[in-house]
Order: C-alpha cells, then structure tokens, then sequence
C-alpha cells in the first residue's frame, strides 16, 4: 500500500479545537478518517516551527489519499501537505528508466 508523509498547520478554529481536545483526540480522529478510506496511521507527531503535525499513513491509492486531503483542508481548520513517499525499490525502478529532457537554454 504506498504511504504518504503529510505536514499539517492548525488555523483559528482548528488550533482551539487543539487546545481544547488535545493531541491524543486529534490523532485518534486522523485514524478513523484513514480507516475510512481504507487507510492506516503509521506515525503522528508534534512538532515546533511552520508544520504542527508531521507523519506518515498509508492509504489504498493516491485517489484516497487526496480525498482524504480535500475533506481535511476543506473545513478550513487545518492546512495539509501531501508528499508521496518511495521505496529504494522504487527508485531503483526510475533509475533504469530513459526520459527524454532538454533543459532551458540549451
């Protein structure tokens, strides 16, 4: 199942609502959105600096998780990054690749 690192940014309301019902309560409200699409938490955690949250959860497909995204930035009470996280596999994977490029000014 690909798994996604995401960086998230309470705002007004949403760092009230932080204040109010914990940490706890606000990861545990991110797992059941997950099982909702079919995904799971892997790591949560709070942070200092521009990002509140960091973490990584895996879900079905990319659909799911930017459905889960959507909904999430959609109450206004939160700002949520995705990033797509690859295995060496992966990698190894895009590396025997040939893409065709040429750069700007060349």
């Amino acid at each position: 199942m690909p798994k996604y690192m995401f960086e998230a940014t309470y705002l007004g309301q949403g760092i009230q609502g932080l204040m109010r019902e914990g940490g706890t309560a606000r990861r545990d409200a991110l797992s059941e959105a997950l099982k909702s699409v079919g995904g799971t938490l892997e790591s949560f955690y709070y942070a200092f600096g521009y990002y509140d949250v960091l973490g990584v959860f895996e879900a079905p497909d990319d659909a799911s998780a930017a459905a889960l995204s959507l909904l999430i930035n959609s109450t206004g009470n939160v700002n949520v990054r995705l990033k797509p996280l690859l295995t060496v596999e992966d990698l190894d994977e895009a590396v025997k690749k040939t893409p065709s490029y040429r750069a700007p000014g060349q």
